[in-house]
């Protein structure tokens, strides 16, 4: 967000406020949603169209269709997730949890709700998107096994960079034979652990919390803990296939797909996300700096 507005700074802190109240108080913030009346808990999220306003608002962009939009999609993910709980007490998966991860994953991958935000400040919109679906699987559905607690533990680096180092090796080989990667040369500087930070949070964090602790973790309920790994890796690769080109990009899918696995490996160990979420953040680093 470089030369970003004080309102678009603000709204960010806006954002990032429930993610880390969730990621640091999780537990105790659904105990305490579990106690508020129904009808409260499900019409609490039409506040997230507040930053929808503020953003709009000062980029004179304003749309009362996005409005409602970003006003009714949190409550819906809310109601849904509050049926899931109901019908689902043993969180064995519920078809109302794919009826909230499969479009939100859609939209988010397809870039159908970009149009809503000014250039450059999309993010935003993905943000305010992880917000909802974090209050409804944490305060609403009180997902279990998720591991999104940012309490870092040393096993979290531990695992996080041997997953790495098992990856690495692996990607740079395929990737080179396949011209995918093209190696240039970056001089160490302090300015990358900065930018590190940056992916782990903005990109790492979200998608791991989608693959990882949502879907992966909802499966290995259903298929097992193997199965689950492979169908997580497979999705993930598919996600990647408009990226970085025009059409369909089956190098980047299948290269994807491979990474995947070693997270999701990282993941289920101790079911940590910032596991995960270290290994994620280190290979797509060093893609940005050396490849």
């Amino acid at each position: 967000m470089q030369n970003a507005a004080p309102v678009d700074l603000a709204v960010l802190a806006l954002e990032l406020a429930p993610a880390a109240l969730f990621g640091f108080a999780g537990e105790r913030v659904g105990r305490a949603c579990e106690r508020w009346p129904a009808t409260l808990r499900t019409l609490l999220p039409a506040v997230c169209a507040v930053a929808y306003v503020l953003i709009s608002a000062a980029h004179h962009i304003f749309s009362w269709k996005w409005c409602a939009l970003y006003a009714v999609l949190p409550v819906a993910i809310a109601w849904l997730l509050g049926q899931a709980a109901n019908a689902d007490p043993q969180q064995r998966g519920n078809w109302r949890d794919a009826l909230v991860l499969l479009p939100l994953g859609l939209a988010i991958d397809l870039r159908w709700l970009e149009p809503a935000w000014p250039a450059g400040l999309a993010g935003l919109g993905k943000l305010l998107v992880v917000d909802a679906a974090l209050y409804g699987f944490v305060a609403i559905r009180r997902l279990t096994g998720t591991g999104f607690d940012f309490h870092f533990r040393w096993s979290d680096w531990k695992t996080g960079l041997r997953e790495l180092v098992f990856f690495a090796p692996l990607v740079v080989g395929l990737g080179l034979a396949l011209g995918f990667l093209h190696p240039h040369r970056d001089v160490l500087q302090f300015s990358m652990i900065y930018k590190w930070i940056y992916i782990f949070i903005f990109v790492a964090v979200p998608e791991e919390l989608y693959f990882r602790a949502w879907v992966q973790n909802l499966l290995e309920r259903r298929v097992g803990r193997r199965a689950a790994l492979c169908i997580t890796a497979v999705l993930f690769g598919l996600s990647h296939f408009n990226k970085r080109s025009t059409h369909f990009n089956w190098t980047y899918v299948f290269l994807a797909s491979i990474a995947g696995i070693f997270y999701g490996r990282a993941w289920r160990e101790q079911r940590r996300l910032p596991a995960s979420a270290i290994t994620h953040a280190s290979v797509d680093a060093i893609w940005t700096f050396w490849f």
